[in-house]
């Protein structure tokens, strides 16, 4: 405004001197007036256009460019974010002024992560075991620190090990150990290639360490308990359905959540929650090399930290999955949950680093399959 003020001033002057001029050469006192008023259009033309500039250039005024997530999870928490991306892209729209779109993957754990590794561009990843994202960081898509970055080293949904039985539970199995029975026989998925096995192999250890076994014996308990599986389906899905649709075996072993979402649907299932358990923790990582590739650090950061809000936790808690932090607290929240006496934690067995080896060629299940005979 200044500016303006100052080009008046200069305008009015220029006017008092103009007849002077035009007395000493009419001539040559139009041309010049002419150049100065056009000089002043421009100047001021300037000013006015610097304005405008400035008021476009004001954050909070300017649409931002819509951002596009890429999600990429196990199939286990597709209800889940079926209801938080909606809060979340709505309470983003509302502080930032910018649209979120998502596209999601689903599917088994360890195919999620080989998809990742041979080019499916995830921003953010939400995978069964920490091994998988440990993976990742081997591959240079996840930065190592990953688990320091976030609420909860990184675990953002938590479960136990559920045992569906038949119905009324004809054989009374109720623990672990029940599973060892020469009566028994029952369903799981093989641990080599299926993460939800994994942690059901680790839920027998942790029976067997809990209740007073040495490694070597614990060994023998593991091995037991797989000498009697009916079938050692490919993955989660295989086994559910040799259980469910072929009656296959006495029993299954699976996460909790999906036995408390598949009844919310109206299913009739039977099953126990071993009071002996292990807590299934199922880690959320932010893809460092696919964010910083596609400019979506910022959204994809804010996403992950936003699952851990007591609005999104309660979304999880709604389809089975045990709350975290403080709503584990809450009443209404954990009724639905039966109490664990003894929950064991893999890290107690070295961490997913460690644990993952037992899976590894010529680990411990390898030898435990060799005398399976399959």
């Amino acid at each position: 405004m200044n500016r303006w003020h100052s080009l008046l001033s200069q305008w009015e002057r220029l006017t008092k001197i103009y007849p002077l001029y035009l007395r000493l050469s009419s001539l040559k006192g139009s041309v010049s007036l002419f150049l100065v008023g056009a000089a002043l259009s421009v100047a001021v033309a300037a000013c006015s256009g610097n304005n405008t500039a400035s008021t476009n250039a004001n954050p909070a005024s300017a649409q931002r460019q819509d951002v596009e997530l890429i999600l990429v999870a196990y199939a286990v928490p597709k209800a889940a974010y079926n209801a938080i991306i909606p809060k979340f892209t709505e309470k983003w729209k509302a502080e930032h002024g910018q649209n979120v779109f998502f596209k999601q993957s689903y599917g088994a754990s360890g195919s999620q992560t080989r998809a990742v590794i041979d080019g499916l561009e995830a921003d953010v990843v939400h995978l069964a075991i920490g091994a998988d994202v440990e993976k990742l960081v081997k591959a240079k898509f996840v930065n190592e620190n990953w688990t320091q970055r976030v609420p909860n080293n990184g675990f953002v949904g938590k479960t136990v090990a559920a045992i569906i039985t038949r119905e009324g539970n004809p054989k009374n199995i109720k623990t672990f150990a029940d599973l060892t029975r020469n009566d028994i026989k029952w369903v799981t998925a093989d641990p080599k290639t299926s993460g939800n096995a994994r942690w059901t192999y680790f839920a027998l250890w942790n029976y067997a360490k809990k209740t007073g076994a040495d490694d070597a014996k614990a060994q023998e308990f593991v091995t037991q308990a797989y000498k009697n599986v009916a079938v050692l389906a490919k993955d989660a899905r295989e086994s559910t359905d040799a259980f469910a649709k072929q009656g296959q075996g006495d029993a299954l072993v699976n996460y909790e959540n999906e036995v408390i979402l598949a009844k919310q649907k109206g299913e009739k299932l039977d099953y126990t929650i071993p009071e002996i358990n292990i807590s299934i923790d199922t880690p959320i990582a932010v893809v460092d090399k696919n964010v910083d590739k596609h400019g979506t650090r910022e959204v994809a950061e804010a996403f992950v930290e936003y699952l851990f809000t007591p609005e999104a936790q309660r979304e999880f808690a709604r389809v089975g999955f045990r709350p975290i932090g403080d709503l584990g607290k809450e009443k209404e929240l954990t009724a639905q949950f039966p109490p664990v006496k003894q929950l064991g934690r893999i890290e107690e067995y070295g961490g997913w680093k460690e644990a993952q080896k037992v899976f590894e060629d010529g680990g411990a299940f390898d030898a435990i399959r060799a005398q399976l005979g399959r």
